[in-house]
């Protein structure tokens, strides 16, 4: 669905976006992570033609973005992560006068009822919190029913009940055979959604893979527990693959003296800062 080779992009003399391919296969969500200010709301605006003058090859739904016509936007769907809505006019309207731009387009009312916005429907967007305005925003996006969708921070905002129908609706989406670009920093959403994921750092590639397998490859899972010495609560941890090397924790075993004991792996978040040596926050 997304072929990109040896992309380059600089706002000034000095490349911002550093050689990069990569490739998005249909039916996937592919997700981008990086910390504030590593290429990931650029390379969005590439892949939807916002911006054009690049070097490198950008291929979307089969057409190079920099030949894109009027056409290219009827199968994509973007929501950026600032809402670009009417504030005039209600939700409803705002919808059907997006859905007029296309020449396919989606049952308005059944979009409000899938992120609990049917009964503002009429009530004017300025009128809108801030959770509202990202979720209307969002479902803008889906009203011609794109075979591709874009979507930067989609929960950013939104408290965990409205999170988690945004979520199932771009799982609902995949299932349906679309497929989505996820930008995020959020670990949880990306671990949770993505098939594949990306590592961004200073414009560049570090990482393509799935998110089990980069904290499979990467990360090693712990063994913690605690007992108490001397009166005191004490707290040790060991590699999965080496507690039967443990001796006190066999010793704890044997005498029934554990507090507690219990297993982690690292996080995405944790694989991140292994490879890039940042952060995602």
């Amino acid at each position: 669905m997304i072929r990109v080779k040896q992309l380059t992009f600089s706002y000034t003399n000095r490349p911002f976006i550093c050689s990069m391919s990569f490739d998005v296969r249909e039916g996937e969500i592919f997700g981008f992570l990086g910390p504030s200010g590593a290429g990931k709301s650029t390379l969005q605006k590439i892949l939807t033609g916002l911006l054009t003058n690049y070097q490198g090859s950008v291929l979307v739904n089969g057409v190079e973005v920099k030949a894109r016509d009027r056409g290219f936007y009827e199968e994509i769907g973007v929501d950026f992560e600032f809402p670009s809505l009417y504030e005039k006019l209600s939700a409803r309207e705002n919808l059907r006068f997006f859905a007029s731009l296309y020449k396919k387009s989606r049952d308005p009312n059944e979009l409000l009822a899938s992120v609990g916005l049917l009964q503002d429907a009429d009530k004017r967007v300025a009128d809108f919190s801030k959770g509202m305005k990202s979720r209307l925003n969002f479902i803008k996006a889906l009203i011609h029913d794109p075979k591709l969708l874009f979507l930067d921070e989609p929960t950013t905002g939104l408290d965990p009940s409205n999170a988690r129908r945004v979520k199932d609706i771009i799982l609902e989406q995949k299932a349906k055979g679309k497929t989505i670009v996820l930008t995020t920093h959020n670990m949880y959403d990306a671990t949770e959604l993505c098939d594949r994921v990306a590592f961004i750092v200073d414009g560049s590639l570090r990482a393509v893979d799935a998110p089990r397998s980069l904290i499979m490859a990467k990360g090693a899972s712990i063994i913690r527990y605690t007992f108490l010495q001397d009166g005191k609560e004490q707290q040790r941890e060991v590699a999965i693959d080496r507690t039967g090397e443990d001796e006190l924790l066999q010793q704890l075993l044997k005498d029934n003296r554990l507090l507690s004991i219990h297993s982690s792996e690292p996080t995405l978040n944790d694989i991140f800062v292994e490879i890039t040596g940042r952060r995602l926050a």
